[in-house]
Parts: structure tokens; sequence; C-alpha cells
């Protein structure tokens, strides 16, 4: 049995494995340019983000209708529980299905008929978090914020996501202003590519609880502090940096010493299926490259649950917490 573990940084969308991908195009009439999944998956050898990010927006277009969100939020939740995730915080990005003729409705009803069933189908409790693409205008935030009202009673929070440098937090101001209003949760990706000052900006101006990946705050010692000093978690993704060649090779990940110096971090997946890897994945690279001995692997499973947004389930964050306790490795 796997370590139990709550999962925060995780695109549905970059769940979309090869085999699902040619499953859902004969279904949907859609030709992929890759004679077949082998070739496919040569295909997720990435220079960076943005030839990452080229390949997972192409790939999007075989998702269309509800079943289909349907079928890739339920792959994914077996995947998840299978490697011991208890709870998942899913990203989703709806600009990406809009701008393709895909109705948010569409997108969000369909992830629901799995997120509806996942704690009686997969042992997963689940949130759902919508993304805005921050190489998309401050208006098409607004608007997709707008599209999403009907369907807040699904959303726990919003995000930020895709191409980050040239993109500061600063430019999507008033549609996090806005949905706080709305009473969502604010998170945001920083400090993955861009620099160490997004993620002060995503805390000062976008008034984010939660920065994902967070990476390159250790450049700056201040902000360090700052982090610690507030218990900002930070949802790392270890197989994802090494793929997008933010750290060259997994042994020179910084996860240890950012332990050591008070962070809090967790573990995540970020886009599985082209990144090599899930959860316990994830979990296990971190153990075998970085020597993490099972208190620390513990440390990050319990700060998965303390970062989590629980607030409105205190006695589901105390059982969680409970089980990773009680664990032996």
């Amino acid at each position: 049995m796997p370590l139990p573990k709550a999962e925060l940084h995780l695109h549905i969308e970059g769940t979309l494995e090869p085999e699902l991908a040619f499953e859902l195009a004969a279904r949907n009439g859609v030709e992929l340019p890759y004679a077949d999944t082998d070739e496919l998956r040569k295909a997720y050898d990435f220079e960076d983000l943005q030839s990452f990010l080229n390949l997972y927006y192409e790939l999007m277009a075989v998702l269309r209708t509800e079943r289909d969100f349907e079928d890739l939020a339920n792959a994914y939740l077996a995947r998840a529980a299978a490697q011991g995730v208890r709870h998942a915080e899913i990203f989703f990005d709806p600009q990406a299905h809009i701008a393709r003729g895909v109705a948010m409705g569409t997108v969000v009803e369909g992830l629901w008929r799995a997120l509806g069933e996942s704690e009686a189908r997969h042992g997963v409790s689940t949130q759902l978090i919508m993304c805005f693409l921050r190489d998309e205008s401050a208006g098409s935030a607004l608007r997709t914020l707008e599209a999403a009202k009907p369907y807040l009673d699904r959303i726990v929070g919003v995000g930020l996501d895709s191409a980050e440098v040239g993109h500061p937090p600063v430019k999507f101001r008033e549609v996090y202003e806005a949905a706080a209003a709305l009473g969502l949760r604010r998170v945001a990706h920083a400090g993955e590519e861009g620099p160490p000052a997004y993620i002060t900006e995503a805390l000062d101006v976008l008034g984010v609880e939660r920065i994902d990946h967070g990476l390159r705050c250790v450049e700056d010692p201040a902000l360090v502090e700052r982090l610690v000093r507030e218990r900002v978690p930070l949802t790392l993704c270890p197989l994802s940096n090494v793929r997008l060649r933010t750290v060259d090779v997994l042994a020179d990940h910084p996860l240890p010493a950012m332990l050591d110096a008070g962070l809090l971090c967790t573990v995540n997946s970020d886009d599985p299926a082209y990144f090599g890897g899930y959860a316990g994945d994830n979990f296990d690279a971190v153990r075998s490259a970085l020597g993490l001995g099972e208190e620390r692997l513990r440390e990050l499973a319990r700060n998965s649950f303390l970062a989590s947004f629980l607030e409105h389930d205190e006695e589901r964050r105390a059982r969680y917490l409970a089980e990773v306790d009680a664990y032996r490795f």
C-alpha cells in the first residue's frame, strides 16, 4: 500500500496518455499527426516549457464531449488512487477548450461526472480549480471567470498557468480581485521559469494562498524567509522540472535544501502523461535520487494535506493526516 498523499498540482489535460488520445481521436474523427502511440511518445522529448505546451495544446483537439472529459478524469483518478492519492485538487484550462468551440459547461459537467463519483469509485476526494492561461489577455481571463459563474458550486478556486516568462502576475490583478470577491481560493504558477519576483508579485498583487512550482525562490533568501514565516505552500513537481530542463538531473533538485530551510514543500506530478510519472512515481523518484528518508517522505505527505483546501472539512483532513502518521514503510 503506497504512502497516503494529496495531489495539489495536477493539470487534468496533462493526464492524457497516448493510448487514450488515439482512442478519443478515433471516437471523434480527429486525425493526429502521429502514426501510433510509440511515435507520439517520442514527441515527449521537450527542450523547455514552450515545446511541451505546443504538443499539450495540439493533443487537446481530441477532447470534444462530456464523455471525453469524464473518461480523462476517471483514467487519472484510477492511476492516482493506485499510487496512494487520497485527495486531489485538479486544474483545468477552460480557455484552451473554449477556443476550440468546446463550451465551459461541456468541460465542467464532463469532469464532474467523474469527480462527483470519485470518492465512491476511487476512494479519492476531489476539488476543481479553474486556471487562466497567462499568455492570453487579461480580458479573456475576465470573460472566462464570467462564463464559469453558473458552475461555481463545482469550482473551488482559480489558478494561473501556461507560458510564464513575459507574463507577470500583475497582468491578472483584476480577475483575481473578482475571483476573491466570489469567494474563490487563489493559487498561481510562479518561479518555475519566471524570476523569484513573480512569486512575490503573486503573493502581494494576486493574494494567492499557494505557489505552484516556486522552485526559483531559493535564489532570494529574503523571499525564502518570508515563505517560511508565512507558511506559504509550494507545489513542487520534480519529474516535470527535469523533463522541462528547469533542473538538469533529479539529483540536483533543491528539494532537500528547501525542506531543511523550513519551506512547506509538497510533491506533485504536474502533467504526468508527458513528464514520466504520477504522484507516487514522483515520491519514488525523489526518494531514490535525493536519498530522502522515511520521515522526510512522511513530512512531504503531511504537508500535502496541510496545504490542501480542506478548511471546509477539517475532520477529513485530520483523518488523512492520521493515515500518514500511521503509515508503515
